[in-house]
Parts: C-alpha cells; sequence; structure tokens
C-alpha cells in the first residue's frame, strides 16, 4: 500500500512588490512545499481564505496584522515568518502560547535608504520638481501667473522629531547643506542632540521656528497623534512637513485642515493610515502635498534581503532543522 504524502502549504501575504520570488531562491521550498503568494494586502474573509490551509505564512513588514483572534482559526498554521526584525502588529504572545515559533529575516540598507528618500522628499518640494515637471509636459515653460518660486535650504532651520538611526543620518545631510538643525523626542538630552551636530529644543520651539520638520519617531502610546491640530498650529504658514516615518504621529483628520489653512504651507508623505492610500483620501485632493507610496524600505537591496532570509527560514522549518532567527 502505498501512502500518500501531504506537501506543506506556505503562503505569503502583502507582497507588493512582487519581489520575494524574483529576488530569492526558491527551488529547494518548491520541491517540497505548495507557495502562494498574495500581492494586494488581505483582511477579513479574503485573508483567512488565503490563510485557513496554510502551515506556514510569510509576512511582508506588517501589512497584514496578526493578532490573536486571527491566530485562533488558523488550526493548521505551524510556523510564520516576518521581514524585518522588528514587527508590532503581530500578537507575538499568541503565537508563543500556541506554541507557534515565529522567525525574522535581517534587514538591507533600509536606514540609509529612508534617509535618502526623506531628502528626496525635502529637495523635490522645495524645488517645487512635480510642478515643475507637470509644466513641461504640458508643453509649458514657467507658469502662466505670477506664484512663488522655489525655496532654498542653506541657512534654514531643519527640525528633527527624533535623532535615531535614520535621524542622525538625515542630521548629517543637514547639516552639510548649511542647515541649522534642531531636535527633539521625548529622551533627547543636549549631549545626544550635539553628537549628531543637532541643538536640543523644546518641541513648542522645533515646530515654530524650523523652515522644514521631519518625523524620525516610533509610534508607541505617548507618540501617538503628538502632531494634532495645536500642535501643527504652531507651525509656521510656508513650512514644510515631512512623514517617511509612522502615520500614526500625524492626526490625519487635523493635517488635512492644516494644510487647507495652509500651516504648514506643505506636507511631503510616504506612510498613511490607510495603505495603499484609498482614491477617495483628503489628502489626494490637496494641491500642496506631495505623496509617495510607502517607498522608505523599498529597494533592491533591502528586498534581497529579505528574499535572502524568507528562504533561509523556511528552508530550515522545511527540513526540521534547527530555525533561523527565533523571536523571543
Amino acid at each position: 500500500m502505498t501512502t500518500t504524502m501531504t506537501r506543506p502549504k506556505i503562503a505569503i501575504l502583502g507582497d507588493l512588490e512582487q519581489a520575494l520570488r524574483r529576488l530569492g531562491n526558491w527551488q529547494t521550498i518548491d520541491a517540497q512545499a505548495d507557495v502562494t503568494v498574495h500581492h494586494l494586502p488581505l483582511q477579513g474573509a479574503e485573508l483567512l481564505v488565503a490563510l485557513k490551509d496554510a502551515d506556514a505564512a510569510v509576512l511582508v513588514r506588517d501589512r497584514t496584522p496578526f493578532d490573536a483572534a486571527l491566530l485562533a482559526q488558523l488550526p493548521k498554521l505551524r510556523y510564520l515568518v516576518f521581514t524585518g526584525s522588528r514587527n508590532s502588529t503581530i500578537d507575538l504572545a499568541a503565537f508563543a502560547a500556541r506554541g507557534v515559533p515565529v522567525s525574522h529575516t535581517e534587514w538591507g540598507p533600509s536606514k540609509d535608504s529612508t534617509c535618502e528618500l526623506t531628502w528626496a522628499l525635502i529637495l523635490a518640494a522645495t524645488k517645487q520638481l512635480e510642478q515643475q515637471t507637470a509644466l513641461l509636459r504640458r508643453g509649458q515653460w514657467r507658469a502662466d501667473t505670477a506664484e512663488p518660486l522655489a525655496g532654498v535650504l542653506h541657512g534654514q532651520t531643519l527640525g528633527l522629531i527624533g535623532l535615531g538611526e535614520i535621524g542622525g543620518r538625515v542630521a548629517k545631510v543637514g547639516n552639510a547643506l548649511g542647515m541649522k538643525v534642531v531636535t527633539w523626542s521625548p529622551r533627547m538630552t543636549t549631549e545626544r542632540a550635539l553628537e549628531k551636530g543637532a541643538t536640543f529644543v523644546s518641541l513648542d520651539e522645533l515646530l515654530a521656528t524650523s523652515k522644514v520638520v521631519s518625523l524620525h519617531l516610533v509610534a508607541i502610546a505617548s507618540t501617538l497623534k503628538l502632531l494634532n491640530a495645536e500642535t501643527l498650529a504652531l507651525m509656521q504658514p510656508g513650512s514644510l512637513l515631512v512623514n517617511t516615518s509612522r502615520s500614526a504621529l500625524v492626526d490625519g483628520a487635523a493635517l488635512v485642515k492644516a494644510l487647507e489653512k495652509g500651516q504648514p504651507g506643505f506636507a511631503a508623505l510616504d506612510v498613511f493610515d490607510t495603505e495603499p492610500l484609498p482614491m477617495s483620501d483628503a489628502l489626494r485632493q490637496l494641491p500642496n502635498v506631495l505623496l509617495t507610496p510607502h517607498l522608505g524600505f523599498v529597494t533592491e537591496p533591502v528586498y534581497q534581503r529579505f528574499a535572502a532570509g524568507v528562504t533561509e527560514c523556511l528552508e530550515a522549518w522545511l527540513a526540521g532543522q534547527s530555525l533561523v532567527r527565533v523571536v523571543g
């Protein structure tokens, strides 16, 4: 009598970039398991259908929140892998209680990439690149009416809310451009700021004096909606707000109203409360915004590390070997 072995099923969720398959070597895994890739973010019934038969799941970043209630509906799930080294949307305690191991991948140069995108947004907004490119595409060379011209960053104040790995990199570029760099965070000290070439000031002073305000904080209970109607009102009318960190740091509704009033005068945003950004979102209708689709970490080198890490984890799991980079 011949016994047919059931092949494990692996579900990959949230690979919007369609990169994990392209950049990883899946030959060994495909020989042993059935792999299904879901590119668009799923939720509700669609998410359950995608996961109900999965023995293992792979999450690309934090695009698919995974709480205890979802895990309870997936009795077959035996292993979880997520890309990067931290994911606050996974209920790790629930996985530990169920005895389901969780692994993660290593990062690529995501901090450098996010710093570069931050400056791409600052420069593009300051130099009006989107508007000027649109003029050229319409066959024009200059605007038909008198409008404010592009600004210059040299000599202006750059306010960094957060001065960690990414904020510190942003500060270095600001200093190189001849900007005065000031900073604030809940645990900032004068000494820490000076080490990164910045001056420690209060949050109110930073918002009131900075031409460019850039967010580089972790979103925790004490920093949620740090920028709200009250704090946004402190910003200069001609200032620029940049967020490549977390949308939860800003009250989205208050930001829309503030931009409609022109205080701040412009916002360059890479992160949003709902991603992908809905077509109906008010931000899409504002003329004084520059929007990018969460590109801070989305680079070829970073996804090469993600793909290599995911396949490494899955190969070890399928082979019954010691699991790689287990959380906890």
